[in-house]
C-alpha cells in the first residue's frame, strides 16, 4: 500500500501517510477557488466560534447554528475528494474495512478532520468527554447509533432481579439518542459534554465521508482521551435494582468500556484539497 511514515492518531489508533491520489492539476486549479472559499470559510467561522471556549463550554446558541449552516453547505468536491477514491473500496472483503483519515486541521481549540468509509465500515462507539461535535455527511449512506449517560436512571429498589440477567458492576446505563439512517444530502449532526449523543458508533450503509469538526480536540495530558465502549441491551444485566417499563427499554442499554479494538483499522492519507490558510 506504499506506507510510509506513522502518524500520531487523536483516537488512539495508528495512523500511517499514503501515497497522495493522482488528480489532474488543471481540474484542481479550476475548481480551486469555490473549494478554498469554502473550507476557509470553516476554518474562520471555527475559530470564532471556538474563540472563548474550552473543555465542557458549549458556545451560544446562534455561534452553534452559524457553524452548523456552514457545514450544511458544504460537498464532496469542496474538500477535493470523489466517490471513486480508493478509500471507499473495500480492499480484502474477508478482513474489517479500514477507515481512512485526513487531517486538515488542528489547534488547542478545535479540530478539523474528515473520515472515509467503505461500505460496511465502522467507527466503533466512542466518546467525545468535554467536548461539542459538528459532524456533516459530504455524501453516502450511514446508519448512527448514539447515547448518553442516564441522569436519574430509574430505580425500583424492591425490584426482584430475572435469574436469567446477571448482576454485572462494570456496566453503566445509557439511553439512546439517536438510532437511524442517514443519507447525504442532510444537516449535520451536533453533539454536545452531556447531551446530544455524545457516545456515538458510525456504520456504513454505503460507502461514505464524514467531516468532523471537535470543539476543543481529544487531548490525553488534559484528561480528553478517547474511550470505546460495548453496548448491550437492557435486559442483559440486571445493576443495582435499576427497573425501566418494559415498553421503554428499546431506549436503553448499558455501555462498558472496551480496552481492544481487534476490529477497528485506520489509516492516515494526505489531504489533498483545498489548505487552510491561518489567520
Amino acid at each position: 500500500m506504499g506506507i510510509e511514515t506513522a502518524l500520531p492518531d487523536r483516537k488512539g489508533k495508528v495512523f500511517y501517510e499514503l501515497p497522495k491520489e493522482t488528480n489532474s492539476r488543471s481540474k484542481r486549479s479550476r475548481r480551486r477557488q469555490r473549494k478554498v472559499y469554502r473550507v476557509q470559510k470553516l476554518y474562520e467561522t471555527c475559530k470564532e466560534v471556538f474563540s472563548s471556549c474550552g473543555a465542557g463550554i458549549i458556545p451560544p446558541p446562534g455561534d452553534v447554528e452559524k457553524l452548523a449552516s456552514v457545514l450544511n453547505s458544504m460537498k464532496l468536491e469542496d474538500v477535493g475528494l470523489n466517490p471513486e477514491m480508493s478509500c471507499f473500496r473495500t480492499e480484502a472483503p474477508d478482513e474489517a474495512p479500514k477507515i481512512t483519515y485526513l487531517h486538515l486541521y488542528e489547534c488547542e481549540k478545535f479540530s478539523i478532520g474528515i473520515f472515509c468509509l467503505p461500505p460496511s465500515g465502522v467507527i466503533p462507539l466512542h466518546n467525545h468527554p468535554g467536548m461539542t461535535v459538528f459532524s456533516k455527511l459530504l455524501f453516502g449512506s450511514m446508519h448512527i447509533k448514539s447515547y448518553d449517560w442516564a441522569v436519574d436512571p430509574p430505580c425500583n429498589p424492591s425490584a426482584n432481579a430475572n435469574p436469567s440477567q446477571i448482576q454485572h458492576p462494570g456496566v453503566q446505563l445509557a439511553k439512546v439518542k439517536v438510532d437511524a439512517d442517514f443519507t447525504a444530502p442532510c444537516n449535520s449532526s451536533i453533539l454536545y459534554p452531556a447531551a446530544g449523543g455524545n457516545m456515538h458508533r458510525f456504520t456504513a450503509l454505503t460507502a461514505c465521508a464524514v467531516l468532523d469538526v471537535l470543539g476543543p480536540p481529544y487531548s490525553d495530558p488534559e484528561g480528553r482521551d478517547c474511550t470505546y465502549y460495548f453496548d448491550f441491551p437492557f435486559t442483559n444485566f440486571s445493576v443495582d435494582g435499576v427497573s425501566v417499563p418494559e415498553e421503554e427499554r428499546e431506549g436503553y442499554a448499558w455501555l462498558q468500556e472496551r480496552e481492544k479494538l481487534e476490529d477497528f483499522a485506520v489509516v492516515g492519507a494526505v489531504y489533498n484539497g483545498p489548505m487552510i490558510v491561518e489567520c
